[in-house]
């Protein structure tokens, strides 16, 4: 029988996570795919907490020959059965390792004396070599000043390749250098406005770090986005570039469906597979289809009397989209975002060379930042570039409709009072104080709508969005397959003990009728019990339910409902 493990949550050291009895999901044959790969030096983009910093850290355990005591961490798992080539690979050679996540700041001067004090802590990890006899006077006096900090900058730029000749005179091997969070830096330079200058300085680093340097064995290097103008990788022959639309590497950042099943079945959940599914898969990554949010899976896990909540979505710092997709002057984006909250998809060109310069011009770049930072994923690749778009899941759906809950809520000023009087409403049987509150709202916000194009799907977008603010509650779900068809909103309450509602909407033209506003009112809520669209609630053992049907009529809305 498996021994019970423990989940260590934030944990990016490989060693201190098998030492702890941390579950680990198996992603050792990475060693495998870099020992094979071609290529000198991997750039892997991925978005953030898909396990990046924790497969860097198992990289520098299987081969640092400083750490030969490794090797029970790693008989276990996969890599030891995959052949006697890759076991001859642990322990075989140095591995410097480091991260320059500390250069996200608001300055410039700043981000450089962040990214030298890195490099001076990583002198300090490797301070043994003075004494081992392997370096002469000269490279002593150039070690101790990066050691006590008093170097130029010049010598900071190539004080990696520096440190890779010390170590292959001593160890006889060449040098394994991983490197994560290279672009942290330079989506801050972009974000505060000192974008060249960090481009100049990143591009002296890794220029002088991967670039023509003989004592590299291998290169790993990890971010969110392949930055490509003025390109710091523009002189590299050497690198491959692996980003979520390659099948390298596809399968080896973030879980498997596999992996989540028997994750999930180790702690005792496996009978939810399908409720985590629908929140927290639909990621693809080159041709592996079914990738999960690590962060997501694991937090839901440790969090398990919380229910399912937006885990990822609440670590959010990406300030450039964050605040580009909130900005309500921006109707086409905004129509985009309507259509993909409702579970459709857009067809765009994706751009794996991002161009920050153009980011306000070039309106690939927008796109493919979501894509990359895992906002959306590709459902087909249609040609070389173009692909078709989806929200990946419910957490990320739910990221969005709270997005337009920003545009309504903030940009206009709706007061925080109406929306839960509107709220309460819905959900505690006060029907009249919902239509009140909602009738409010829509007189007082809906002309900020486009509503000249395709009115059912922006209609549909903004009830989402104004219902967002339950999802703490709810499970919120729009456009899905239920009894004989597909309902337009429905909300599932968590506590089971409360009763479902379940929404119909319809539209109608200016000039409608008082009659015919009353027959699609009446006709609305008669599909609900027609179409059995109940079902639904009734398969999740919710046995009561509010049936509400809504009239639009241009900007005037009508209501009514009925209680089962």
């Amino acid at each position: 029988m498996q021994q019970q493990k423990n989940l260590q949550i934030g944990v990016s050291d490989f060693r201190h996570l098998i030492d702890e009895g941390g579950y680990f999901v198996d992603k050792t044959l990475l060693i495998k795919e870099l020992v094979d790969s071609g290529f000198h030096v991997s750039l892997i983009p991925r978005p953030r907490r898909f396990g990046k910093s924790l497969n860097l850290s198992m990289l520098k355990y299987y081969f640092d020959y400083r750490k030969k005591d490794t090797q029970p961490l790693f008989e276990p798992f996969q890599i030891w059965q995959a052949g006697e080539r890759y076991r001859q690979e642990q322990g075989s050679r140095p591995v410097i390792h480091f991260s320059l996540k500390s250069g996200k700041t608001p300055d410039f001067e700043q981000s450089k004396r962040s990214i030298h004090l890195t490099i001076t802590n990583v002198y300090h990890s490797f301070r043994w070599l003075l004494e081992e006899g392997t370096l002469t006077e000269t490279e002593k006096s150039k070690f101790n000043s990066i050691l006590s900090d008093k170097a130029d900058d010049s010598s900071y730029y190539g004080s990696i390749k520096e440190l890779s000749k010390y170590l292959y005179r001593h160890s006889g091997k060449k040098v394994l250098i991983l490197l994560d969070e290279y672009d942290a830096a330079i989506h801050a330079g972009f974000y505060y406005d000192y974008y060249d200058e960090i481009i100049t300085l990143m591009k002296s680093i890794l220029g002088n770090t991967f670039k023509d340097n003989e004592y590299l064995y291998k290169g790993v290097i990890t971010g969110i986005l392949r930055v490509a103008k003025e390109s710091i990788f523009s002189d590299m022959n050497n690198l491959g570039v692996f980003t979520v639309l390659s099948s390298f590497f596809s399968d080896k950042f973030g879980f498997t469906s596999e992996e989540v099943r028997e994750l999930l079945s180790h702690f005792g959940y496996g009978e939810e597979y399908a409720e985590v599914k629908a929140w927290y898969d639909g990621y693809r990554f080159g041709k592996t289809e079914d990738i999960y949010n690590p962060w997501a899976i694991v937090n839901y896990i440790a969090r398990h009397t919380d229910g399912f909540q937006s885990y990822w979505g609440n670590t959010s710092s990406d300030d450039i989209i964050k605040s580009s997709i909130s900005d309500k002057n921006n109707t086409a984006l905004r129509n985009s975002v309507e259509q993909l909250i409702q579970g459709g998809t857009i067809t765009r060109r994706l751009n794996e060379n991002i161009t920050f310069p153009d980011f306000y011009s070039d309106p690939t770049i927008f796109w493919s930042l979501l894509t990359f930072s895992g906002y959306l994923t590709p459902a087909e690749q249609l040609t070389r570039t173009e692909y078709i778009l989806r929200i990946p899941n419910y957490e990320i759906q739910i990221l969005f409709q709270e997005i337009i809950l920003t545009w309504l809520r903030i940009d206009l000023k709706i007061r925080e009072t109406t929306m839960r009087k509107m709220t309460k409403g819905l959900t505690e049987n006060r029907f009249a104080e919902f239509e009140e509150a909602f009738r409010s709202i829509m007189n007082d916000t809906f002309s900020y709508f486009d509503i000249h194009t395709e009115p059912e799907r922006v209609y549909q977008a903004y009830v989402l969005g104004l219902l967002g603010m339950l999802s703490d509650h709810y499970v919120i779900k729009s456009n899905r397959e239920a009894g004989k068809g597909r309902y337009d909103i429905m909300l599932l309450p968590k506590d089971k003990s409360q009763y479902g509602v379940l929404m119909e909407l319809k539209q109608l033209e200016k000039e409608a009728t008082e009659a015919k506003i009353q027959a699609a009112l009446t006709d609305a809520l008669s599909q609900i019990e027609r179409n059995q669209y109940y079902q639904a609630l009734q398969a999740q053992d919710i046995s009561e339910r509010l049936d509400v049907a809504i009239v639009f009529v241009g900007k005037e809305v009508y209501l009514s409902h009925q209680f089962s």
